[in-house]
């Protein structure tokens, strides 16, 4: 099979398997690139108590699979929740080692998330959005000292900024050196366009993330759902995009001894866009 082209392949489309276990069917796939999963009960390839000594377990791990790291996708907590002196603390600490591993598997950059897992503002939308802002201001200003960037996906299906609008009033908001990604089954599944998403944000989106999803759900596989992936490169394309993508495989319609080839499959006809 010819794999020029492919995209690269989150850890998460096997967060079934042990994070070594499914770096190495990830790489028997074809694949070359990967974003490693740090997200608390989506995937545990990085344990969510991370200590340093994780750390570095991590990444010697993903060092020896031979795969180059585009992102760490993670999370360091409900970004739109106030924290007294002791939960900033905590939350510093959590965000140097996500960065430490970041940068120890030499990776372009941490994307985290665009606020906590519901769409009520904790205080109110305004104040919320705000607060988001500023602590990826303040997490892009830590992850500089680290030579890595920040990204944000927003919008997020299940997150506080969850379409595309409110995705708009955080990038409002954002210096442009914080990086947008635009995951196309968040998109579609809030109502939105991926293909009007990248034209709306041309010049910020930094990442793009590949899955299939209908109105409501995210969790399809690539040609079991809605989303327009021609029109969503086109657009990418004629906005002088020129980052990567990768597939996020998050399926509830395979099973798990299916979801190789289900990759390759999706691999080889994104390549062919």
């Amino acid at each position: 099979m010819d794999r020029t082209g492919w995209p690269g392949c989150s850890t998460i489309s096997f967060r079934h398997l042990p994070v070594e276990a499914a770096l190495s069917v990830i790489g028997e796939c074809g694949f070359a690139e990967v974003d490693l999963g740090a997200l608390p009960g989506v995937c545990d390839h990085v344990p969510y108590d991370l200590t340093d000594d994780a750390v570095r377990e991590v990444a010697a791990v993903v060092g020896g699979s031979g795969l180059r790291v585009r992102s760490v996708n993670g999370d360091i907590g409900d970004l739109n929740r106030p924290l007294d002196q002791a939960g900033r603390r905590a939350r510093d600490t959590h965000l140097r080692r996500l960065l430490d591993l970041t940068a120890a598997c030499g990776a372009e950059a941490l994307v985290l998330p665009c606020g906590a897992l519901s769409h009520e503002p904790i205080v109110t939308l305004e104040s919320d959005v705000d607060l988001v802002a500023a602590q990826l201001h303040r997490a892009a200003a830590t992850a500089a000292g680290h030579g890595v960037a920040i990204w944000v996906e927003a919008p997020h299906f299940f997150r506080l900024c969850w379409n595309t609008d409110l995705a708009a009033k955080l990038a409002d908001r954002l210096d442009p050196a914080v990086g947008l990604v635009l995951d196309t089954s968040h998109i579609v599944a809030s109502g939105g366009d991926p293909a009007a998403y990248a034209e709306r944000f041309a010049g910020r989106v930094a990442h793009v993330h590949l899955r299939d999803a209908k109105a409501g759900r995210i969790n399809h596989s690539i040609g079991n759902g809605v989303v327009d992936f021609p029109a969503t490169f086109a657009a990418l394309r004629a906005t002088g995009y020129q980052g990567r993508c990768s597939l996020e495989l998050e399926t509830r319609d395979v099973a798990d001894h299916e979801r190789p080839a289900a990759a390759m499959r999706a691999a080889a006809y994104i390549a062919g866009l």
